[in-house]
């Protein structure tokens, strides 16, 4: 699919048809996010493929936004090992993770994967109920799966501004 096809047809998918994901479209989907940039290429990312119905149970406890997706992918990154940038009021941690998940959720539609970023969540009890290490912060949740044959987007999906209204040459 042509990369502008990609970002016109994806969607935020909020209903799943249950089938687990093509492990080589898991694949792809994974290595997306291992090739995208990160600031000084620290990739700080830590990337959890839940996929049990144990791990999938501890995602429900902490957002009601799963969707019916057979496989949620756990966006965090390692506090301890971002770029700090000048003037200390900001790091790469968040920004690197975002990079990272919207490369695996543009992957996974270029592969016919529909997915949902959910932040519906709070990051700490996410990390807790996960069990991961304190030195870890979850930005994102992404749902991943196959759209049900009723799923459709917002109907405002393609209501975009004009670059006019968005963009400013200086």
């Amino acid at each position: 699919m042509d990369f502008l096809e990609v970002l016109k047809n994806r969607y935020a998918c909020k209903k799943f048809d249950g089938r687990q994901v093509a492990a080589e479209h898991l694949d792809v989907i994974l290595e997306a996010g291992r090739l995208a940039p990160t600031a000084k290429n620290l990739q700080e990312q830590r990337i959890y493929v839940v996929q049990s119905e144990e791990g999938l149970a501890k995602i429900d406890k902490v957002t009601p936004c799963r969707y019916g997706a057979p496989t949620a992918i756990v966006v965090a990154f390692d506090k301890n090992n971002v770029f700090v940038y000048p003037g200390e009021q900001r790091d790469s941690g968040i920004e690197d993770a975002s990079i990272v998940a919207t490369h695996m959720m543009l992957a996974a539609k270029a592969v016919g994967v529909d997915s949902c970023w959910i932040n519906f969540f709070d990051p700490e009890a996410a990390a807790k109920e996960l069990g991961l290490p304190d030195n870890e912060e979850v930005l994102m949740i992404l749902d991943i799966g196959y759209a049900a044959e009723d799923a459709k987007p917002l109907a405002t999906h393609t209501q975009r501004r004009e670059l006019s209204e968005t963009v400013t040459y200086m």
